[in-house]
Parts: C-alpha cells; structure tokens; sequence
C-alpha cells in the first residue's frame, strides 16, 4: 500500500467492526500524531510502538467508540472562516466526530484549529 494512514485507519475500523480488541499498523510519524489525537479524544484506549528492526508498528488497544474513520483525499485546503461548512460535510452532525487537519502549528483537530482561528489541510476525520 502506498496510503499508510488510509490501510492504519481501516484496520482500525474494521478492527472495531467485527468486536476486536487489538490490532497492529504500520509505524510512522503521521500515523503516531493521529493516534495521539484519537487516544486524546478517548476514541481509542491506549497505544504503544513496538521495534521489529523493519520500521516498527503500533499496537493498538480499540475502544470500541469508532463508527466510521477515513482519509480525506484530496487534502483539501480550510479557511480559518469555513470550520462549519467543512464539518457538516464529512461529520454526521455538529458535535458528533473530528477532522484531522494539518496547519502550520502541527496536527490537531478541527475544533482546536477553530479556536485558535487557523486553517489548514484536511488529513482524516473519525466518528
């Protein structure tokens, strides 16, 4: 695969669908900084790097709170001012869910680039 963070985030969904409780993904930065993110927001438990000599992976303990996650592709560029409208496009319903966005104060979320009135790049969204 060439999307590491699009296989990462199926697995974890497809992980969560059929009930289980761990799985494994590919280590990179990228898909660290997402785990951050979702162990911040409670979407997952707890995950932990483990080195096999080839670049490592993740194993990561679920939850059982993810419906739905994904890349966003294209990584479409956000205004500052267009929070909301970006939001009831790729989220269910206000206040249901996160956008993963890049912006040039590292990743987060959209509602912490929201309050800090930045924008950025769209990268995944999870619900």
């Amino acid at each position: 695969m060439v999307d590491h963070l699009a296989d990462a985030l199926n697995t974890l969904k497809t992980h969560e669908y059929v009930g289980q409780r761990k799985c494994t993904v590919r280590a990179t930065k990228l898909i660290g900084a997402v785990l951050e993110l979702l162990k911040k927001y409670k979407y997952i438990s707890d995950f932990k790097k483990i080195e096999d000599g080839r670049g490592g992976f993740f194993e990561v303990e679920l939850d059982g709170r993810i419906n739905n996650c994904g890349t966003i592709k294209p990584r479409f560029s956000v205004k500052k001012n267009e929070w909301p409208k970006t939001e009831e496009r790729y989220i269910p319903a206000v206040g249901v869910g996160l956008l993963i966005v890049s912006t040039s104060q590292g990743l987060m979320t959209n509602l912490e680039a929201e309050q800090r009135k930045i924008g950025g790049k769209l990268i995944a969204y999870v619900y």
